[in-house]
């Protein structure tokens, strides 16, 4: 029988197994890898794949106290399911107290507010993610209490639900033309998406890397993922002239994940053209598509336990929501540079015996938020409003 070898990019360990599978998790650091492309070892090489992963080595994520020290934060968030139960049926207590401290800024108001929150936590398949869940109480969170979403305008979709709750790739698309369907002039919409990302080859020439960037719903292994192409048709191209929608996404391979035609270099302090190379349209209707992505195209994002005592968050989604909380009113370019500083100081602090680990595995545990945009515009003085 042929022995296939699977290799995971992000650590580089070897698996070898008999079977022929889709994805396979890597017993080391719980990457995620899609193996559509494995073949028998010395015929061909094998696909890298890597995904969103707890930022602590496997060792320490079960074996009591760890060996990895971070910072505490400040951002107090619950943890597991028994914690969320209350999140569909009832309005939740607040997660953490700074945010109901925050004061309402009710002139910040937009006339007409939908939100689709998604949280992926595959918890019945070996990539499961810890953190998902806690992500998606705390921008519930944000949403009502800082910018005042109603409740009822705001659609949540986790495997805690009812099965027409569920993250399924179905749900999912339903949920996202939900979102956009009789938008009008003034209307605040919020896509927030928690979970795994992967990229696959573009074979429609509108991806300057060659690689269309995806999300992976629950029930992916089986009905398949959701192209950024897909994406940009359901709720970018529909948006109208006076609608304003705001992606955050929490996944790996993210930076793009909307295709929209513009992608802020925070460095250059500059937009960068991200137009097709195919010439195809990925504009709107005369409306503005905003996105935060927790990563570039070719990187992964992270899940940690550094901001609380106990269970996981994404990295990104906890700094996102502490640069909102630290600094109101705060512009487009305070906040991505908040993010990013903060995700950058939060690796630094790891210990030294983590480095030499990551060093000898040749891991680089950090990743560069970004953010893209329908159309240029100042984000320097450009105030962030939901």
């Amino acid at each position: 029988m042929d022995r296939i070898t699977i290799h995971c990019g992000y650590c580089r360990l070897d698996h070898f197994t008999t079977k022929r599978i889709d994805y396979f998790c890597c017993s080391r650091c719980h990457s995620l890898i899609p193996t559509q492309t494995c073949e028998v070892t010395n015929h061909t090489k094998i696909l890298k794949g890597r995904s969103r992963k707890d930022s602590q080595l496997q060792k320490t994520r079960s074996s009591g106290p760890n060996n990895c020290t971070y910072n505490n934060g400040s951002l107090k968030s619950t943890a597991g399911s028994s914690d969320y139960k209350t999140i569909v049926s009832q309005k939740p207590k607040a997660s953490f107290t700074i945010l109901n401290a925050c004061p309402r800024d009710i002139s910040a108001a937009r006339l007409g507010k939908r939100a689709l929150i998604c949280g992926v936590s595959y918890k019945k398949q070996k990539y499961k993610l810890k953190g998902t869940l806690t992500d998606v109480y705390n921008i519930k969170q944000l949403l009502m209490n800082r910018y005042h979403f109603p409740d009822y305008t705001i659609r949540v979709l986790t495997e805690e639900n009812n099965p027409d709750r569920v993250p399924t790739k179905a749900n999912m698309e339903e949920g996202l033309r939900w979102l956009v369907e009789g938008c009008k002039p003034g209307d605040s919409l919020v896509f927030y998406f928690s979970g795994h990302g992967l990229r696959q080859l573009d074979v429609d020439n509108d991806e300057l890397d060659g690689f269309d960037e995806t999300l992976c719903p629950v029930d992916f292994k089986t009905k398949g993922l959701i192209l950024d192409n897909d994406i940009n048709t359901m709720i970018v191209k529909p948006l109208i002239k006076g609608v304003t929608l705001h992606a955050i996404i929490d996944a790996c391979y993210s930076g793009t994940i909307l295709d929209l035609e513009y992608l802020y270099d925070l460095k250059e302090r500059k937009w960068l053209d991200n137009r097709p190379p195919s010439g195809a349209k990925k504009c709107t209707r005369g409306g503005r598509a905003i996105c935060f992505s927790a990563c570039r195209d070719d990187e992964m994002a992270t899940d940690s336990n550094a901001f609380t005592k106990k269970g996981m968050s994404g990295v990104m989604t906890h700094c996102f929501i502490q640069a909102i909380l630290n600094k109101p009113n705060l512009t487009y370019f305070e906040l991505l540079n908040s993010v990013r500083k903060t995700i950058l100081e939060t690796f630094a602090s790891r210990c030294l015996s983590s480095k030499l680990i990551d060093k000898m595995l040749h891991r680089n545990l950090s990743q560069e938020p970004q953010l893209s945009s329908s159309e240029a515009f100042d984000v320097d003085n450009a105030k962030f409003i939901l």
